[in-house]
């Protein structure tokens, strides 16, 4: 199987699926949120369309690559892995916009977003290839989506709602153990199989050496700093902890 049915398939996927996330944005904007402050508003949007981006994307992600029989690190795209890219550059693109309209100077994030497209967009439309080890790395990302997605909506709520309060008190330690499990461990594993590939030289005639270079740096550069993120949420989570059991005393 090469693809998967795609609904008006006479139109170019990458338009299509940008416009999808752009209407899930504003219906989450002045619909699904519209009773929440504005302060916090703009941040659930973005979880909403994120929810709708990073399980479906684990999924995609995974059945693309199985369905090749032919998948390794050098491998060509097929029209189902560039479908698959092409739904994450459209989620990457609506949510750029979104830090670019709300939070200018989140430079972070932003730079993640940008170099996230570049290495997506350098895969599906330049040099053609190596799509296994991206959408790889697009589920590795992901996987922890759906779980950051809701503690991150209970994080911005947990002031005013004591439901919010109680899902981010249960879900914080969970969470953190599972992102430190993919980001810490899983994670570099891949990358160090990815690079010992490339560095081999069996890829460079169709991925350049600069390239694949610059995939790499992208990639370590996002787990050095997500692993950097999970560990003062890991030293906050023990702050949290001990002065609840100090206060109790």
């Amino acid at each position: 199987m090469e693809a998967f049915p795609f609904p008006f398939s006479s139109i170019p996927n990458l338009p299509l699926l940008f416009s999808m996330f752009l209407i899930l944005y504003l219906i989450a904007y002045f619909i699904v949120f519209r009773s929440w402050s504005p302060k916090v508003r703009p941040e659930a949007s973005s979880c909403f369309i994120s929810l709708f981006h990073g399980t479906p994307a684990v999924f995609l992600a995974t059945f693309a690559i199985f369905s090749d029989q032919n998948r390794g690190f050098s491998s060509p795209n097929t029209k189902t892995q560039n479908l698959v890219l092409d739904y994450s550059i459209a989620y990457f693109l609506t949510d750029l916009l979104h830090y670019l309209v709300f939070f200018p100077s989140d430079i972070l994030f932003i730079a993640h977003h940008l170099a996230t497209l570049f290495v997506f967009i350098t895969c599906r439309h330049v040099v053609f290839h190596g799509s296994f080890a991206i959408l790889s790395l697009l589920i590795l990302a992901e996987v922890t989506s759906f779980c950051q997605n809701v503690w991150t909506l209970a994080t911005a709520r947990r002031q005013d709602s004591q439901l919010a309060a109680k899902v981010y008190s249960f879900l914080s330690p969970y969470f953190y153990a599972f992102y430190s499990v993919v980001r810490g461990i899983l994670g570099p594993f891949f990358m160090y199989q990815m690079g010992a590939f490339y560095m081999s030289g069996r890829a460079d005639n169709v991925i350049p050496r600069w390239l694949w270079i610059s995939w790499m740096f992208v990639v370590l550069t996002a787990i050095g700093v997500s692993i950097l993120w999970i560990s003062n949420l890991w030293v906050e989570l023990f702050k949290e902890k001990k002065a609840k059991l100090d206060k109790e005393l």
